[in-house]
This record gives C-alpha cells, structure tokens and sequence, in this order.
C-alpha cells in the first residue's frame, strides 16, 4: 500500500499547530490544515506490510490495546490518498467510523502505536490523514445528508448524545428505524461537547455533523433527564427498544483526604463543563463558571482530563499550574512489558503541557506526588495542600502507594482539580428502570451483545465498559445499534 519506499524515503511530519503562545490568548481551535501534497506524501510512508496491527482493534488480556477499536481501513484509504483518490479514501473512511472528524482530533491513537513501520521507526500519521480526509469530504461538499429510503415502523430511543449515542443513533436510522436522542443537558454531544474543551474539538465541529443527522431524520431532544421529565414506564411505552448511551459521569473523588470539601476544590468535569457552557452561552462574560484566573493551580490526575484542565486554567491567566501524576516519569522508549504493537506508554507532551511550559517556562507535571491533606484558612477556603511523594508497590495483588519518607511538601493553592477518574454510571435511572449492574457499578451487558437484564433495553459506551476513549465508544454504539436492529428485524445488515 502507499509507495513501496515511502517508509524508507520520507519522514514523519505531524501538521503544525498553533504556536502555543499566540493559541492560548483565544479559544479558537489549535489545529492548522496542512497542504493535501503533504498528507499525500505522509500517507505514502503506509508500507505493504501484510499484517496490518493498526487496525486491529482488540485488547491483549492483562495489557493494553493494540489498534484502532472501529477497525479502520488503513492501509487502504492512506493508499487511496496517496493516489490522490480523496473522495474514494472518505467512501472508505466513512464504512467504519460516522464520525472521523472526531477522532481525527481527540484520539490518542492507538493505531499509530500498532503501525508495522513504528517496530524501529516513527508511525505513519495516521490520526492526521484521517482527520483531513473528513475535513476534506466537507470542504468539497461530498458530506451531504443521505436519509433512508423507507422507514420500518419501529421507534427507538437513544439516552445520551455523546459520541456512543450518536454513532447508535446514525446507524439505526440508516437502516430506517425512527430514532429520537435524548440528552439531559441544554446541548448535543455529551462529553465531545462538554468534557472537551473548544480549542481541541470545536463545538461547531460537532453541530456540523449533529445537522446532517438531523436532515437525515433523527430527533434530538435536549434538557430531558430521563427519569424525571419523561418516566422509564412511558419511554418503554413508546419506544421499541431503548441503548443507554449516558456514559460514566460519577467522578471519583478523595473523601479519604482531610479538608477534600474545601471552598477550591472541584471536580475537573464540574470545571471543564462550565467553563465550555459559558465560553458557548456568553464567551465568558456571564461569569458562570469556575475561573484559574490569578490561582495557583494544581490539577491532580495524570491523564487526558487534566491536561484539558492545563489547556483550560492557562487561558483563565492562572498565576501557576501543576500537575500530580501519582506514577514515575515515563521514558522515552517502551520497556519490555510494553512491546509493540501494544499502545506506547512512553514520555509525550500533550497540547496542554506545552502551552503551560510557553507560559510558565517549565513542563507543569509533578510525578509521584500523593495529596495528604487540603490546607484551608479559618472560612474553610482553600490556600494550599501537603504532599508526600511516593513509591508504587504490589503486595498481595493489591496495588499500594508508600510515602517517601523526608519527602513531604506544603504546595500552594487556590484551585484544585481532581482528575482521577470516574466510578461509573449515575444509578438513578438505572435502579428505576431495574437494570442490573456489575460489582464495578457499571451496566452489566456482554461486550458485543449490549443487551441489559431489562428485555428491549440495551447499553454501550462507558456506562457499559467503564472510562474509555471516544474511538471505543463509538464502536460499541455501532455494535450495540447492530444488535437493536437485530432485535427488532431477525437479521440485519449492520457490521
């Protein structure tokens, strides 16, 4: 596929960003669209490797993924654009995965992790050819509505419109079911909306999609908390079959931590999700959210939610920012528990990290970091915190963290983020609608059956599988929509 020596000829070259220190005066999107010659030329480095692992899409049990969970047709439409043949390359593209301008953006893309040339070389750029395929497809108006021809009569419903519940919902309206999405907040699209901010996903990037779901005939109802305005009773009147697609919104919190409930101590999605909402509503004016504006910053949690933290509190004018990462700094090639074409866990910095080190003048990350306790004033506001750095160990098969002793440090504080993770799905609807749950909280439904212990009610997405990536959750909305029609028809033509 591609030039038989691309591989051999041609570097990797990622399309620019914004420099991070104009991008972070704005809330404009970050990305720079590359000239086509360019992604040519990079999609012509997918080498005829015979095994393609990119898109491979599975998980090694006990480890990490390998490839791209929707199973994506690499190697062919990186060949197609190579060749020039765009419009055929998004016919490829548009097989597997509905929404690949979202992907192309937020995706830490373990396919690139499984490309055959990244064994002793720098992988093909795949996130990026795939990102300017779709852009390209709108650009030259190839993305247009394309409704069903007839309809089935059946009526689904749809909990949730983030990335799980739109895929469900655009593959069960192709096959002509009537579908309606239901989405507790005041807009469309889940955490592809709320949890991410503007400057990595635009909200424009996903109205513009949500508007050829609409011309094609899906329903979005906004500000429905199902449970409330509308009762699990008459939602199982009205509808054939139901897939909750709410996510995995219980944030995990430090109730164990002395003063956690102090006045500047916030959940990180609490944060992203007003700071987004009043950046939409009002671009900040209304004052509705949580500002960094002058704080010392410290975001706890070292993944993707709190480097979004970073990108958000540099842009409020925070007067310091650090991030505690409980785990050692990662080196710069794999180890040997981590080999290809396993997803590299090896030293990155994220967007956020340096538009943090352009302002401040240094990598905001603090590793091995344990908070024992919020320092507050006499009023219950925050004002600092005590860390200990410390050592991961096992005993026993349980994971410990052991303080270093003559480690122990006061951190000033005004704001504190925590953005270790989530526990599950809100049980609320759950336990009305008597859906049974695993002892992980989550919704108990075989992966690649979805269907729940309530007949004609289905689940996909974190609510099923726990916290995960946007690509996994757009697969299992696709799976889970397969086996609705299944349901629904006896057969379907769903993959």
């Amino acid at each position: 596929m591609g030039k038989a020596t691309g591989f051999m000829e041609i570097e990797r070259q990622v399309p620019k960003k914004r420099d991070p220190r104009d991008r972070v005066q704005d809330w404009q999107d970050i990305h720079v669209t590359p000239p086509k010659s360019d992604i040519e030329q990079q999609a012509s480095r997918c080498m005829d490797c015979g095994i393609p692992f990119c898109q491979a899409g599975t998980n090694v049990p006990g480890s990490d993924e390998i490839g791209c969970p929707v199973y994506n047709l690499i190697p062919e439409w990186n060949d197609l654009v190579y060749h020039g043949r765009w419009k055929d390359a998004l016919e490829r593209l548009h097989k597997t995965n509905n929404f690949p301008e979202f992907t192309g953006k937020v995706c830490p893309a373990p396919c690139e992790g499984s490309c055959t040339v990244a064994i002793d070389d720098d992988a093909v750029t795949i996130k990026s050819i795939e990102w300017q395929i779709v852009e390209n497809g709108f650009k030259e108006g190839w993305i247009k509505a394309k409704p069903p021809r007839k309809r089935t009569g059946k009526r689904v419903a749809v909990i949730g419109s983030g990335p799980a519940g739109l895929a469900a919902a655009a593959q069960l309206n192709k096959v002509g079911h009537t579908v309606v999405v239901y989405e507790k907040e005041d807009r469309v699209g889940g955490l592809l909306t709320y949890g991410i901010p503007d400057v990595k996903l635009p909200y424009e990037t996903v109205m513009r999609r949500v508007r050829i779901l609409e011309e094609e005939g899906i329903t979005f109802k906004t500000n429905v908390n199902i449970g409330e305005a509308i009762s699990w009773e008459q939602l199982n009147n009205d509808y054939s079959a139901v897939i909750l697609c709410t996510g995995a919104q219980v944030p995990r919190g430090v109730s164990d931590v002395p003063g956690h409930d102090a006045k500047g101590v916030h959940f990180a999605m609490d944060f992203l999700t007003q700071n987004t909402k009043s950046l939409l509503d009002s671009k900040h004016e209304d004052g509705q959210y949580i500002s960094a504006a002058g704080k010392n910053v410290i975001v706890i949690g070292g993944g993707d939610t709190g480097v979004d933290c970073i990108t958000t509190s540099v842009r409020h004018g925070a007067k310091s920012i650090a991030q505690f990462d409980i785990n050692k700094i990662k080196g710069e090639t794999r180890n040997d528990g981590n080999p290809w074409p396993l997803f590299p866990l090896t030293f990155a910095k994220e967007d956020g990290h340096k538009e943090a080190e352009a302002v401040y003048g240094e990598d905001p990350r603090a590793y091995q970091w344990l908070t024992t306790r919020f320092v507050t004033d006499d009023d219950g506001v925050l004002v600092g915190l005590e860390a200990v750095q410390a050592e991961t160990v096992f005993e026993n098969g349980q994971k410990l963290r052991k303080p270093i002793p003559g480690s122990e440090k006061v951190w000033d504080a005004d704001l504190v983020l925590l953005a270790i993770g989530f526990t599950g799905p809100e049980r609320e609807l759950l336990e009305q609608m008597g859906v049974k749950t695993t002892n992980r909280g989550t919704v108990e439904a075989e992966y690649g059956q979805y269907s729940t212990s309530v007949p004609s009610v289905y689940a996909a997405g974190d609510n099923r599988r726990g916290q995960s990536l946007v690509v996994w959750a757009i697969h299992e909305g696709r799976e889970a929509a397969r086996e609705v029609d299944r349901y629904l028809m006896g057969s379907t033509i769903l993959v």
